[in-house]
């Protein structure tokens, strides 16, 4: 949620700043909704006076007391009357901001969509094959380590069980970025992935993902598209020390999204599923130390991608393309030569205090103020992708799959072969 005082001092600058999302936001109706409801709680103010004053002198002089009760009779219509429109005013005002998405950071660029993203970074070194590589799916189904038909039978499209040496190395995964999360001071969590609807309109992932979630009409309950739509409002209406900020969370979560609007779009392999698990960053800290933490989560990114050994690029994405709560998103994008081109494997998001507004998530200061946190998500792993890079990059011309060196000691085997 945007601050109404940000809007009320800013109008055209946050304007201007909500068209490079794309965004024509009522900024006129609002400051004249918030003019109308600080009016009306003068008014309201004035006559809870009023009222309390002559409740008092009622007690004070009982020969007036007729008199007295007929003007409070007087004043309670009105002041009722008053405070249903105060209301009303309330939630008109509150129901347009909360349409509005979080602005764009300044060094965000101008662009409507993901063919305007930036590519900013690249790191690593493309392999260079003396054979045709295979993609992630062919060398799956040649060593029995994916099956997707199977997986059809039973759950439908987009589906897949993951066998043999690739379970083992999904472990390994998890324990090498947990490991390394923890050094860096992560606390380890596992959340639910059952969400109520209230918590992702508060995230702000309501209406604008309502095609991609999977819902449970009976509970009023959505399945978690990505483990940050239960750790962030784990805080949900509390207040935080600062002594305890940042608070660092890596959790681990299976994901569920629909893939709507995606018929026929990387339906090869399991680049794009329903169900995905994934390592993520959540991140609760200072204002005035947001924007580090941006830099910092990045770098754990790449930190983990350098240690792989899996060639990638970051990416800038422009204002178009960035969420609903984001202020400012780079992505992690991975060589993968079966496909001879990057994709995506990580985000990284600085929500700013965007849904602790909405959320309520707040922390108290050195002075006593309390004031809203900063909130930040980044993909430490997707899983499902991680694995996909690692097959295509590691492969040998007979088909079978190296490991790399930082997990060997997870794995306990060098090489998956037939």
């Amino acid at each position: 949620m945007i601050d109404i005082r940000l809007i009320e001092a800013k109008p055209k600058e946050v304007k201007n700043l909500l068209k490079k999302k794309g965004v024509d936001a009522p900024i006129d109706e609002i400051l004249t909704l918030n003019q109308r409801r600080k009016d009306l709680i003068k008014e309201v103010d004035s006559l809870r006076h009023l009222q309390n004053v002559t409740s008092k002198e009622i007690q004070k002089n009982p020969k007036d007391r007729d008199v007295l009760i007929s003007k409070i009779r007087e004043i309670v219509p009105r002041l009722r009357e008053l405070e249903e429109e105060l209301k009303r005013v309330e939630d008109s005002l509150n129901g347009l901001i909360l349409t509005l998405p979080n602005l764009p950071h300044e060094s965000v660029p101008e662009g409507k969509d993901e063919s305007d993203n930036i590519p900013i970074k690249y790191c690593g070194s493309i392999p260079q094959f003396d054979f045709t590589p295979k993609d992630h799916l062919e060398l799956g189904e040649a060593l029995d380590l994916i099956d997707i038909k199977r997986a059809g039978k039973v759950s439908g499209s987009r589906f897949y069980y993951l066998k043999r040496e690739l379970v083992i190395l999904e472990y390994a995964l998890i324990r090498f970025v947990t490991d390394l999360l923890m050094e860096k001071g992560f606390v380890p969590v596992i959340p639910p992935v059952l969400v109520r609807e209230d918590i992702l309109y508060g995230l702000g992932y309501l209406p604008e993902l309502e095609d991609q979630m999977y819902k449970i009409p009976l509970d009023e309950l959505r399945l978690a598209g990505t483990s940050e739509h239960t750790v962030v409002p784990m805080f949900k209406d509390e207040i935080l020390d600062i002594k305890d900020l940042p608070q660092r969370f890596i959790s681990f979560s299976s994901c569920f999204r629909r893939e709507a609007g995606s018929a026929g779009k990387d339906t090869r392999g399991i680049l794009r599923v329903h169900q995905f698990d994934k390592l993520e960053m959540v991140s609760f800290t200072l204002p005035t130390k947001s924007w580090e933490e941006h830099e910092f989560l990045l770098s754990i990114e790449e930190e983990i991608m350098s240690r792989l050994n899996i060639p990638y690029r970051v990416v800038l994405i422009c204002a178009g393309d960035l969420g609903f709560p984001a202020s400012k998103k780079y992505d992690i994008e991975a060589w993968l030569p079966g496909q001879n081109r990057y994709r995506e494997t990580h985000s990284c998001s600085n929500c700013t205090d965007f849904q602790a507004r909405r959320l309520n998530i707040r922390y108290r200061d050195e002075d006593g103020n309390v004031r809203y946190v900063h909130i930040l998500n980044g993909t430490a792993l997707a899983i499902g992708r991680a694995i996909i890079a690692i097959m295509e990059n590691y492969q040998n011309k007979d088909g079978s799959i190296r490991i790399p060196d930082v997990l060997i000691p997870y794995t306990k085997f060098e090489v998956i072969r037939r």
